[in-house]
């Protein structure tokens, strides 16, 4: 489906020559049924409902803020995995040519533009330095080889080469944690895992580092949305397809008094004085750049012309060293 971008040289046209990460002895752990993910993400995109998506339009508008920074041109991009076009439209009016990565099929008849696959971002069809720009908007969270990932996506890029991707990050929907632990713990007397864990700053600084990503940047965002009550929420995640889909959930069915003893807990301890709920969402910036030797080098071990302990002197002492 990409053979008609020939100049990239996309390993499509070789099987089995996609890129892929070193494999070591020991296997990444399986989080997420990646299978189901691409299920109810098809299925929600079907029938999408209004408002739902809107992480994703604020994100792919911050995307564009973002490049807008950068002073130079993308003559190819790849938007690798984000589940809805927006991420594609924003990257339109930079780049020459367009791919697109996408998990669910429904997304192959929207009018993207480019080229367009079904994969995965876990196994990348692109040949090695074969892009100026790679983009992901809340795809990466819910793979279960991130390192993986993001190895991929460098080996991917030209020298030079950029990556900026959005995911959540650890404090999103701690509200619903919190309230659905304490009613699963107070009725059932344990609480399953029902809501993903996500990744914090720190780690994922480094994560860049270890993926080899020159000048590794990562920010966070967060943004407070208000429900009427805990299920507008609920069907919000629905309709986006991001219930929980961790490979260590309980299949039972979860009693009704649960869900209902939540909304109480929700309700008393996250409601704003109007009685609305409110709901954290936060958003974890990553950017890197494939190493080129045009960009800021360390300096050698040695090189300094000043010792610590002057450049850490009282400013008295530099000017008079008795």
């Amino acid at each position: 489906m990409f053979d008609s971008v020939r100049r990239i040289h996309l390993w499509r046209e070789r099987p089995g020559r996609g890129i892929r990460p070193r494999v070591t002895s020991a296997s990444p752990p399986r989080l997420f049924d990646r299978a189901l993910i691409a299920r109810r993400l098809d299925r929600a995109l079907k029938k999408p409902a209004p408002g739902a998506d809107f992480l994703i339009r604020r994100a792919a508008e911050e995307l564009l803020d973002r490049l807008s920074l950068v002073k130079r041109s993308f003559p190819v991009a790849a938007d690798i995995g984000t589940p809805t076009p927006h991420a594609a439209e924003s990257i339109s009016a930079r780049a020459g040519a367009r791919l697109t990565l996408r998990l669910a099929p429904t997304l192959l008849s929207a009018k993207l533009g480019g080229e367009v696959c079904v994969g995965d971002p876990e196994r990348l069809p692109f040949a090695g330095q074969s892009l100026d720009l790679a983009i992901s908007i809340y795809a990466l969270q819910t793979v279960n080889d991130l390192p993986g990932a993001l190895i991929q996506m460098r080996l991917a890029l030209k020298p030079d080469g950029l990556v900026i991707a959005a995911l959540a990050g650890g404090d999103t929907l701690f509200e619903l944690r919190h309230a659905l632990t304490a009613a699963e713990s107070e009725i059932l007397g344990g609480a399953a895992p029902r809501v993903a864990p996500f990744a914090d700053v720190r780690a994922l600084g480094a994560l860049l580092q270890r993926a080899g990503l020159a000048l590794p940047v990562v920010d966070s965002d967060r943004v407070v949305a208000r429900y009427a009550d805990m299920f507008a929420l609920i069907r919000d995640l629905r309709a986006f397809g991001a219930t929980n889909a961790l490979l260590s959930r309980d299949r039972r069915p979860v009693p009704r008094a649960v869900f209902l003893r939540a909304a109480q807990v929700y309700a008393k301890e996250f409601s704003d004085p109007d009685g609305r709920l409110r709901a954290t969402f936060e958003t974890l910036w990553i950017s890197g750049w494939a190493p080129h030797q045009s960009q800021p080098q360390p300096l050698k071990p040695g090189s300094a012309r000043m010792r610590i302990e002057d450049a850490l002197r009282p400013e008295r002492n530099i000017r008079d060293p008795s």
